[in-house]
């Protein structure tokens, strides 16, 4: 099987350089890489209905007789319209298609054929709008349909795929161990590939499916976990006691027990652990999380050693240098803020004493990662908003003292399962009850119809002294003719709101331009700031009360959570209007989900099952492996025992000696250099 991944797709007949592009646009380079290539679904034609039990609205497909000939007519636009009736026993079914001029040639009246199609129609009557048709003679198969490009056909596909299937070899060494296939019921590798393309049954695809999904996680479930080995490295940031009783008295109000639960993990790990912490502390939108990073960092610190905290953008790191240098100002915690946009003096003056130590604990941007910047004796590490950093920028900190502890944290609330594959390398910590007080906010789904009177609330609010955001998809006018947000905010200026400080706010500005109007934002000197999604991860501003984004139905239920949590910050009753014109039903019921609950976690696992995981899980955000065949939501049940297989074969597996785990061992290598993880 392995070698098949080493010999290009064009060694198939019919595929030549040309074609070649295509399948690599689709990312298949190799005969192995099309094996591997998951047909997205099915047509099943093995089991013909009649016409007469085959319901409205049903994909199905008939054997029928076509009973007269096609009759072809123009209608509006030149298309051209062919209609004609086919019959079986039990009724007739009216057969319709659009600007096919051959069709007349190709169904013959008389002659009996199969029929594939969505099966639409009103009363008295049933009709196929573009069936796919063929003979009889073809077999009642299922067939595969394929993910394709412009140039490709899931037919071509298909040949091609029967051509790399039958270069397998007759004994495929199997990755899943015999015990393991035996006590999970799992199929055979070459039976899994041969019946996930080309099964005899849709319970044949079910059980292909199931062992492919299995493999594909327990693959991903070994990688991680070597992942995490490999990071697991004595730490010479070892602490001799706990000092959180003393940090819990500088705070003016008592913490939550899952804040206690989280920092009680952070503070054991760097207590009793021989390796250097590795913890991701995930909590919902003012859950608490900034101050189990304080509490963190104030352990550290009174055992002598130096903490760092680095923060997505500048405003967000003064925001909380500002926090810790209030709440350490009685104590001996000397705290600064380092920043690109300070002064040359500004920096040298504090590059200068955090090398000393005269700094214990140090929050900033990606400055914080400059060549220039020395610690005497770095010991905690925290990111915030760990999906906006990187691997690599996590490292660059982390390399600036000899292994010291990390401590990451995300407002994005993921189910923990999820959590554990996207997070592979970190133990994890959820903070999973919001602290007493905290606003709940009140949100509403409206259409255009009532545009107006939203206006007119948020003028009221504005008139008594509050401030709103606005948030629009897109940055500019493009060809989804979304309004863009610097069109709104001119809007906004020319009508509505021309008596009000109207700013926009989006990525393609200069980071110095979106800081200068964030400031100004957070100073109360903007009345509506129309932004992007650039405002996702921002600063604290109690006097914003109303959060009103546009199209709302563009962005994933997680992601309007998130924005949603930019309100609700203060004293002042808050609330997140939703706009949308949409008609269709999932779009409604997705944004009606988000109008009944404020808990994140719930809202997550809704968006989960009806988008999937994609937002959470891809190599484009995480450096994490591309999943072909599972689906993180839908297969939990299989998550659970891949990871308990996992578990049971990580001793061999670390064994290099042990042949029996090569395979195995090929197949997470391939996955991991696939995004640029090598292992070992």
């Amino acid at each position: 099987m392995a070698s098949l991944f080493e010999i290009p797709i064009e060694h198939l007949n019919g595929i030549g350089s040309k074609k070649g592009q295509l399948y690599r646009k689709l990312g298949i380079d190799t005969v192995g890489a099309l094996v591997r290539f998951y047909p997205r679904t099915y047509e099943d034609w093995s089991k013909p209905c009649l016409i007469d039990n085959a319901a409205i609205g049903e994909t199905v497909c008939i054997k029928a007789t076509v009973a007269q000939p096609v009759s072809e007519t123009r209608i509006s636009g030149g298309r051209l319209l062919a209609t004609t009736r086919a019959y079986d026993e039990s009724a007739y079914i009216k057969l319709t298609f659009f600007n096919n001029r051959y069709i007349s040639s190709m169904i013959k009246t008389g002659e009996e054929y199969l029929f594939y199609g969505k099966v639409t129609g009103g009363t008295g009557y049933k009709e196929m709008v573009s069936p796919v048709f063929a003979k009889p003679s073809v077999g009642e198969v299922i067939h595969p349909i394929y993910s394709q490009v412009a140039g490709l056909t899931t037919k071509q596909i298909e040949t091609s795929v029967k051509q790399a299937i039958s270069m397998l070899p007759e004994v495929i060494v199997d990755p899943i161990p015999d015990y393991i296939r035996y006590k999970y019921d799992l199929a055979g590798l070459k039976t899994a590939l041969t019946k996930i393309h080309f099964p005899k049954s849709m319970e044949d695809v079910e059980r292909a499916r199931r062992r492919l999904i299995f493999e594909e996680l327990l693959v991903l479930v070994m990688g991680l976990t070597s992942m995490k080995n490999v990071a697991k490295k004595k730490s010479e940031v070892v602490l001799t006691a706990d000092h959180t009783d003393e940090f819990v008295k500088l705070l003016p109000y008592t913490l939550t027990k899952a804040q206690r639960r989280a920092i009680d993990d952070c503070i054991d790990d760097m207590i009793n652990k021989k390796t250097a912490m590795n913890r991701l502390v995930q909590g919902d939108v003012g859950s608490g999380k900034t101050m189990v990073a304080a509490a963190c960092a104030y352990s550290c610190v009174r055992e002598g050693f130096q903490a760092a905290m680095m923060a997505p953008t500048e405003i967000l790191a003064a925001q909380h240098y500002e926090t810790f240098a209030k709440l350490f100002a009685d104590t001996s915690v000397r705290t600064e803020l380092l920043t690109g946009s300070m002064t040359a003096k500004q920096k040298r003056i504090v590059l200068e004493k955090l090398s000393k130590g005269e700094i214990d604990f140090i929050v900033g941007t990606h400055s914080l990662i400059s060549d220039n910047v020395e610690f005497s004796s770095l010991g905690l590490v925290i990111t915030d908003e760990q999906h906006r950093f990187g691997v690599r920028q996590r490292s660059d900190l982390l390399a600036k003292g000899k292994n010291p502890h990390l401590l990451v944290m995300s407002a994005t609330p993921i189910p923990r399962t999820l959590a554990l594959m996207i997070y592979g390398d970190l133990d994890l910590s959820i903070i999973d009850e919001l602290p007493p007080g905290r606003q709940t906010v009140d949100t509403m789904l409206i259409d255009d119809s009532i545009r107006l009177r939203a206006y007119n609330f948020l003028i009221k609010n504005i008139n008594e002294g509050r401030q709103c955001y606005i948030v629009c998809p897109a940055v500019e006018n493009n060809e989804t003719g979304l309004i863009s947000a610097v069109e709104y905010a001119e809007n906004l200026k020319n009508g509505s709101f021309k008596d009000y400080s109207v700013e926009v706010l989006h990525g393609k500005m200069k980071a110095s331009a979106k800081d200068d109007v964030m400031q100004r934002f957070v100073n109360g000197k903007i009345d509506v700031l129309v932004s992007t999604t650039v405002i996702e991860v921002g600063v604290n501003v109690p006097n914003a009360v109303i959060m009103m984004i546009e199209n709302a139905d563009r962005f994933g239920l997680s992601q309007l959570h998130q924005l949603r949590g930019r309100v609700g910050r203060g004293e002042y009753k808050s609330y997140c209007i939703l706009v949308s014109n949409s008609k269709g039903q999932d779009a409604r019921r997705r944004l009606k989900a988000l109008c009944k609950t404020n808990d994140g976690f719930v809202i997550t696992d809704e968006d989960l099952k009806l988008r999937g995981p994609g937002d959470f899980f891809g190599s484009r955000q995480h450096g994490l492996p591309e999943l072909k065949i599972a689906d993180l939501a839908e297969n939990v049940g299989i998550l659970h025992d891949a990871q308990e297989a996992a578990k049971s074969l990580m001793d061999e597996y670390n064994n290099k000696d042990n042949l029996l785990l090569k395979g195995l061992r090929a197949e997470v290598r391939m996955l991991f250099n696939n995004v640029g993880q090598q292992l070992n």
